[in-house]
């Protein structure tokens, strides 16, 4: 892959990890209000993810701006295609607890919430992002296009 149109990909790794810590308040605030709205804030940090890409979401822009120039150089650098599909799954998963949760359905809200925590946390602590090889299986079957 050449370099230019590739991302670190230990940067979508890190943005999960901070979203994982985010996912994991919504679920212990439960059924709330609060838990609501930060879940309502997630869920637009995923459309910025899904607009621009993971590097361009905040999560991506602490990692360009504090972590990455604490480490070496990536040894390989990954198609952000993959990664940008995972924040749209993300929006979904988070954006149906958002919608159920305004609509008076609050313990939807940590269930949404435990679900995409499940997906961020296996991204941020095994590096397996499951909206990744979901893109990569739909791209396989000719259900999405490169």
């Amino acid at each position: 892959m050449n370099a230019s149109k590739g991302i670190d990909p230990r940067g979508p790794r890190v943005g999960a990890s901070i979203t994982a810590v985010l996912l994991a308040a919504v679920v212990l605030l439960g059924a709330s209000t609060a838990g609501l709205w930060l879940l309502t804030f997630i869920m637009l940090s995923f459309v910025l993810g899904t607009v621009r890409g993971a590097e361009g979401s905040w999560q991506g822009m602490l990692y360009k701006r504090f972590v990455r120039p604490r480490l070496g150089p990536p040894t390989e650098m990954e198609d952000r295609r993959p990664p940008r599909f995972a924040q749209g799954v993300g929006l979904f998963v988070t954006g149906v607890g958002v919608i159920l949760g305004f609509f008076g359905v609050l313990p939807a809200v940590p269930i949404a919430a435990a679900a995409a925590f499940v997906a961020a946390a296996l991204n941020a602590v095994v590096g397996l992002c499951l909206g990744c090889e979901l893109y990569l299986l739909l791209r396989r079957s000719g259900l999405v296009r490169a």
